[in-house]
């Protein structure tokens, strides 16, 4: 049992890595055509009905109604706010830029989880791995900083990237600390479904569905969407919502210092987006500090495991 779960770990942590990667790009195709909130929630409302029918068609019970209060709150912090400002920011955030944004979530969690009493203070190797993964992501992020041509829209667009960043990252903690159904699958369904609803609910309110016409949907977008549904939110949210059950929230967090290496090379492949030296040894000062930070901490199973 114990090795397989090591292995199951493992594989969470290799699906945070590469997919949540990809879905940068996704995104980019997704909302070329259709709407960002729209597209957003629409996704995860989806995926979230997908996997609750799922869970529920093999037996998981039905989930007590104090389950829906949280996950309510868990899909507003994590889906609208979060991934919400992802999708939003890519209107005018290159992806790999918009990435490594996000991969402030690693210091956020870890300062508000020690702060906050539910984790223990970062020692000497982690304090070095976030250091480390944040200098990288400022040598990667300062020609954009100065860069003038986007002008206020790459400024909003990076601000609004920060604070889904931070609201994420208390999402996270918070997800630790509630009731949840028994069944993974069946509470990652409906944080899915309630935060999919918000985002839609946030999409009429703007106005998104004044002249959006389906028929107009390109076929990029479509299969991008399809991609986002089935890849990102389903097998992608569960390994995330797997790994906060099992592992510390520190070294969950960083999924987001290898997500923008991701987004970057597809970024430069499919999306015209540039890699330089700058780029390469910036990637590699990330790359070298998940590696201390996972060194660092050992792959424990928390209490909650026990369930």
């Amino acid at each position: 049992m114990a090795a397989r779960s090591r292995l199951s770990i493992l594989l969470a942590f290799a699906a945070l890595y590469v997919i949540w990667g990809s879905t940068y790009l996704g995104i980019l195709f997704a909302i070329q055509t259709i709407p960002p909130f729209l597209m957003a929630g629409t996704r995860f409302f989806l995926a979230g009905v997908i996997m609750y029918a799922a869970a529920r068609l093999h037996g998981a019970p039905g989930p007590a109604r104090s389950t829906w209060k949280s996950a309510g709150i868990i899909g507003a912090l994590l889906l609208l706010c979060g991934n919400g400002g992802v999708t939003i920011s890519e209107r005018w955030v290159p992806t790999g830029l918009a990435a490594l944004i996000v991969a402030t979530v690693p210091i956020d969690i870890a300062l508000l989880g020690w702060l906050s009493g539910s984790a223990p203070r970062p020692t000497r190797w982690v304090w070095l791995g976030l250091l480390g993964g944040f200098i990288g992501v400022g040598f990667l992020i300062g020609p954009a900083l100065t860069n003038r041509a986007p002008s206020h829209h790459l400024a909003l667009g990076m601000s609004i990237l920060l604070v889904g960043s931070f609201m994420w990252s208390i999402g996270s903690l918070y997800s630790r600390k509630v009731e949840h159904a028994p069944s993974l699958v069946l509470a990652a369904g409906q944080q899915m479904i309630c935060g999919g609803a918000l985002l839609i609910l946030s999409g009429l309110l703007l106005g998104e569905h004044r002249g959006f016409q389906i028929n107009h949907v390109s076929l990029q977008s479509l299969l991008a969407f399809v991609y986002l549904v089935f890849i990102g939110a389903i097998v992608g949210y569960t390994a995330y919502f797997y790994l906060l059950r099992h592992v510390d929230p520190a070294k969950v967090a960083t999924y987001a210092y290898v997500n923008p290496v991701v987004a970057i090379l597809l970024g430069t492949l499919f999306a015209g987006e540039r890699l330089n030296a700058r780029t390469v040894i910036g990637a590699a000062l990330i790359i070298g500090s998940v590696a201390i930070v996972i060194a660092a901490q050992q792959f424990k199973p928390s209490i909650e495991e026990a369930r």
